[in-house]
């Protein structure tokens, strides 16, 4: 009899828990999911920051609700209920601060998709968003729970000097990662080069160090406080679009309104046809030098970014070459005539 009571008082906490489960599977997976497509049709991508920001946490608020009245519904010591409170009352904080991370993040890098230029979506914004949210919930746990925090945060003034002479080249390369940011001369997608020669593209700016990609798909990894006071040149700064100039000699035989006339023919038709070319751009020839052997001029062409030259400047000196070819025109060999003064007899 004392067994069958046993059983019978556990049945109610059981299926609290049980119908806790239920009740956040068909939330998470059904209310939510609909949720989530009548946000996809709105213009405003907030909502949808949100809904995500809560998935699966419905799930754990709807056991920890099952949890607390099957507790409520067990004849418990008032000691252990009060513990049993306090541990469901911290599981439910940090649940809340885990999804005020996610939503403060997604609407950091939603702002900063918006705002380009502004505010680049880099790693050390995430994750000092996500440090602060963590700290602030972590403070109102401990408050919540009856635990002071006037003296932590005492301590935390108190230590904060030591903690900084420790952290010298840390904290170095946390602000000058912000000051690069704010300056606004380099960003993620950026191509820079360095002075000392390392260039490719931006790829991430952390609390620690900037991460290039350069084009052999290999990553170099520079400190920010190096990156910081070194001497960069970015290739996507005012704009990415750049001139190319490409130097050619001819022969002192020829004539110079032909050549002109018939490199600006070649280099148009690879503007308008090489990928990278920049179609309306009218190209030009600038004569310059009396060289040693050859009449030498520079050919300006645009490519809209630093990569796209490498395949313009390939197309056009192929294409020019054969063009000269068919036109007679010479690009001459280096060459040097000596006189020999010849002995007295």
């Amino acid at each position: 009899m004392d067994e069958t009571l046993k059983i019978a008082r556990l049945i109610l906490p059981l299926a609290l828990i049980a119908g806790g489960l239920l009740a956040g599977i068909i939330f998470d997976k059904i209310i939510l999911k609909r949720l989530r497509k009548i946000a996809e049709k709105t213009e405003w991508e907030g909502d949808e920051i949100i809904i995500s920001a809560l998935s699966h946490m419905t799930i754990l608020w709807f056991v920890i609700a099952g949890i607390y009245g099957a507790i409520l519904s067990i004849p418990m010591n008032p000691v252990f209920l009060n513990i049993s409170k306090q541990i469901l009352l911290a599981i439910v904080i940090f649940s809340v601060t885990v999804v005020s991370s996610r939503v403060s993040v997604g609407f950091v890098n939603l702002y900063a998709n918006r705002m380009k230029g502004v505010l680049p979506s880099t790693s050390i914004f995430v994750n000092l968003t996500k440090l602060l949210v963590f700290l602030v919930g972590i403070l109102i746990m401990l408050q919540t729970l009856g635990v002071s925090i006037a003296p932590i945060l005492t301590a935390l003034g108190v230590g904060g000097l030591a903690v900084a002479l420790a952290l010298q080249d840390t904290l170095s390369n946390l602000f000058s990662g912000l000051q690069i940011i704010i300056s606004r001369q380099v960003k993620p997608g950026d191509y820079i080069r360095l002075a000392g020669g390392e260039e490719g593209y931006v790829s991430d700016i952390t609390w620690r160090n900037t991460t290039i990609r350069a084009l052999p798909n290999n990553l170099i990894v520079v400190p920010n406080s190096k990156l910081a006071s070194a001497i960069v040149t970015n290739y996507f700064l005012p704009e990415k679009e750049m001139t190319l100039f490409v130097e050619v000699g001819v022969s002192y035989d020829c004539d110079l309104d032909k050549v002109e006339k018939i490199t600006v023919e070649i280099a148009k038709v690879v503007m308008k046809e090489v990928p990278g070319g920049i179609p309306q751009f009218e190209p030009s020839v600038r004569y310059h030098t009396f060289g040693d052997y050859s009449v030498k001029f520079t050919v300006v062409l645009r490519a809209r970014e630093f990569t796209d030259q490498n395949l313009i400047k390939h197309e056009f000196i192929k294409r020019l070459h054969e063009r000269y070819k068919k036109e007679g025109i010479e690009i001459p060999f280096p060459t040097r005539t000596v006189y020999m003064k010849g002995r007295e007899e």
